[in-house]
């Protein structure tokens, strides 16, 4: 048995440290928990689960490695919202998942590995179908730009009834900025 995950890490490898409390964070968590970050496979993920209480297994791995390696947000403050949502939630389950994704469980995916959530998105929905479901703000957004909407030019914000930035968010981090920190932070880590 290994209690001591319940309340940290399976094992300490080098993973950058999370983005520091504060408002800036506490702004990125309502953003993630609401279904609002401008990503949206992440937010009809989230939305999903808030509305549903439950949510398949690979949007499970897209919205945690958004919240933790994205948005730098330590995995704990997700397994407990999961936790607080998830009908079929499982302590073992849970906690074992989010620390996959953190790169420090017992088996976890590697650190350097970063869910592109756009790329995750073209590939399991490749229509948009669950997208338009759960985040009906993009419910007129063609197939080609439901997975980046922000790429939207204004004409085609306007042809969708979807204005990035009023209707629906614009990206609140730049995955490519955000992922080039997180892995320049992992090197930093693993150097000392």
């Amino acid at each position: 048995a290994f209690p001591h995950v319940i309340d940290g890490p399976f094992r300490h490898t080098a993973v950058p440290p999370s983005r520091d409390p504060g408002p800036e964070r506490d702004v990125l968590f309502q953003a993630w928990s609401s279904g609002r970050t401008g990503y949206p496979i992440v937010d009809a993920g989230m939305r999903q689960l808030n509305q549903t209480g439950w949510m398949h297994n690979r949007v499970r791995m897209i919205v945690a490695s958004f919240l933790i390696k994205d948005l730098r947000i330590d995995w704990q403050s997700g397994e407990q919202y999961f936790m607080r949502h998830l009908l079929d939630a499982d302590v073992a389950a849970n906690n074992g998942n989010w620390q996959w994704c953190a790169s420090t469980g017992t088996d976890s995916m590697p650190g350097y590995r970063i869910f592109n959530p756009a790329l995750q998105s073209k590939k399991f929905d490749p229509d948009g179908t669950y997208i338009r479901r759960y985040v009906q703000e993009l419910a007129h957004v063609s197939s080609k730009r439901i997975h980046e909407p922000h790429l939207m030019a204004a004409d085609e914000q306007a042809r969708a009834g979807c204005r990035i930035g009023t209707d629906y968010p614009a990206p609140v981090v730049d995955h490519q900025l955000a992922r080039q920190e997180y892995l320049h932070l992992g090197k930093q880590e693993a150097a000392r």
